[in-house]
């Protein structure tokens, strides 16, 4: 079920009374603390807060990972074989649960198939049975590529749910109505076609899209898309039943002669914002939450960067009532790490952080950071920081210590180098104990701590000096 765990990205933040201390972040005069929720893992792609009060995360080289968020322990709940090994644009992408979860409990996820740059990508519709993903029920077919695959899915006030389809590379059918490429796609939870869609029986909601890898709606029901351009002009957008977004005619304004014409003839949505050069904006979500004041009613987008590894970071754009944007912040490029998506925690108002590595399309090693306003989650009756694996000292030179998690069996217990090599491999680890682990042979750098125990997963990052 698990595929080898690689070096966790994480930096050592200090010391205090032997454990690590942690980092902090000043937004707008509230102090932010940043966790490591996960490590060691490969690629997160799409992060949802669940029904179930967890959090949820596809990677895309194929695994859904359901993850308490206050210990950071994750089970495998989906694995699937998907297209070039998730390695490159293709794999599982988006995920999105129905509405009615609790008594509709179902998860609807897209992923790509077949091989090379001739695949096939689904919106398939899963059941949870509390302990994994099953029933696999495929509402729809697309074609997949080796690039611009889309996919974010996002269920809207009404109960209908937009897919994001990308236009794989064939930038003409972005204009065509008789492809569903290059589009924002609209369909009922049973795969039909809602009566109201702008075009009759057909999927489009709208069209003239290259590569749409985020949604979002507002709390005022105005949905809003980030779009990744070509050259220059990555676009956030307002999504208009039926409107024509230029592509590949138009990137970003009208503003050539040709463009012009085209959006006189076609009417063409302008964007609300663009970037030049390419900034590669993805997911993102409003935050509506009193915890981090700063940030309340402000649109989340994550940036992946360039390609030459520039640009990236968590933008926080406020938006007015008409969909203007007023201004953007940016956060977090200190990690020169691609920010994939970032999800809310509705009831401590935290903000996780999916990071894919320093460089395109992006490769594990990989975190999910957690930045929390503890004074508020202590406030609402939450744990004020997630309690995990403890190790000690940590980073260490000679040899550090594993606090083992209590539970109702012992734990086995490995570690993992930057190459993916196990280092050590400890089998039945006494639950609730702890265990000293000699490291002076190790080479220098950083290591992940991988703990399985009562059929859940921990990891934690390990510093060697």
């Amino acid at each position: 079920m698990m595929k080898k765990l690689l070096l966790g990205v994480g930096v050592a933040l200090g010391m205090t009374t032997g454990l690590a201390a942690q980092t902090t972040w000043d937004i707008g005069g509230t102090e932010v603390t940043e966790y490591d929720l996960v490590t060691g893992i490969d690629i997160p792609w799409e992060l949802v807060w669940g029904p179930d009060d967890h959090l949820w995360a596809t990677s895309r080289q194929g695994e859904v990972w359901r993850i308490d968020p206050a210990t950071g322990a994750y089970d495998v709940v989906l694995s699937m074989d998907v297209m070039n090994g998730g390695f490159g644009e293709p794999g599982l992408l988006g995920m999105a649960f129905h509405p009615d979860f609790e008594t509709t409990p179902e998860v609807f996820l897209v992923y790509c198939v077949g091989s090379s740059w001739n695949g096939e990508e689904r919106l398939s519709r899963f059941v949870w049975d509390g302990d994994a993903l099953t029933d696999e029920n495929v509402l729809l077919t697309l074609d997949a590529g080796g690039i611009h695959n889309g996919s974010r899915l996002l269920f809207l006030p009404d109960g209908t749910l937009l897919m994001s389809a990308g236009d794989v590379g064939s930038s003409s059918l972005a204009q065509s109505l008789n492809s569903n490429q290059g589009k924002i796609l609209r369909l009922h939870p049973d795969g039909s076609i809602p009566a109201d869609n702008p075009i009759p029986d057909s999927y489009v909601f709208t069209f003239g899209n290259r590569n749409v890898q985020g949604l979002a709606v507002r709390s005022d029901g105005m949905i809003f898309a980030s779009e990744h351009g070509q050259n220059q002009d990555d676009e956030l957008n307002l999504v208009l039943p039926g409107r024509n977004y230029g592509w590949p005619n138009v990137e970003g304004a009208c503003n050539t002669t040709s463009e012009q014409n085209f959006c006189e003839a076609n009417d063409v949505m302008e964007p609300l914002k663009a970037w030049t050069p390419c900034v590669a904006v993805n997911g993102m979500e409003f935050y509506e939450h009193e915890a981090i004041p700063a940030w309340n009613g402000k649109l989340l987008l994550s940036v992946l960067g360039g390609l030459g590894g520039a640009y990236e970071r968590l933008s926080v754009l406020d938006i007015a009532a008409d969909g203007t944007v007023l201004g953007e912040e940016q956060f977090f490029s200190s990690f020169n790490q691609r920010i994939r998506d970032v999800a809310i925690n509705p009831n401590t108002g935290s903000v996780y952080v999916a990071f894919n590595g320093p460089s395109y399309p992006g490769s594990g090693p990989n975190v999910i950071k957690e930045f929390r306003n503890d004074a508020f989650a202590s406030s609402v009756g939450q744990t004020s920081a997630p309690v995990g694996l403890e190790i000690f000292p940590n980073p260490s030179a000679d040899a550090f210590t594993i606090l083992v998690p209590a539970g109702h069996g012992n734990a086995r217990i490995r570690v993992f180098n930057s190459l993916g090599i196990c280092v050590g491999d400890w089998r039945e680890q006494a639950a609730g104990g702890r265990m000293t682990v000699p490291c002076s042979d190790w080479a220098s750098g950083t290591y992940v701590v991988h703990c399985e125990q009562d059929g859940h997963i921990r990891t934690k990052s390990l510093t060697k000096h």
